[in-house]
């Protein structure tokens, strides 16, 4: 009975973790908000976002090494994008 009560908590958690904005948030929010991202793959977001920019697409995550499609799909609707992202990605375009 406690294993499943256990469960039932640790699914719950998943469930109803917070959106994260990934051009924003620090390795531990993104760790914490995000299916199959331990601190490490976090901490690589964030680094990959200080080196290179704010992401302009959430499928940008998979040029960071260790982010794969399906951790990217199985977290799609917890990830948000800053406005900040999309409105510099407009201006790069002009």
């Amino acid at each position: 009975m406690k294993k499943l009560l256990w469960a039932l908590l640790f699914v719950s958690f998943n469930i109803f973790a917070a959106p994260v904005d990934i051009n924003k948030a620090s390795a531990q929010e993104i760790s914490e908000s995000l299916n199959g991202v331990g601190l490490k793959k976090a901490e690589a977001i964030v680094a990959y976002r200080t080196a290179n920019g704010s992401f302009t697409s959430i499928d940008d995550l998979a040029n960071v090494k260790g982010i794969g499609e399906k951790t990217i799909a199985k977290n799609k609707e917890n990830l948000l994008l800053s406005s900040d992202a999309a409105s510099t990605e407009k201006k790069k375009k002009k």
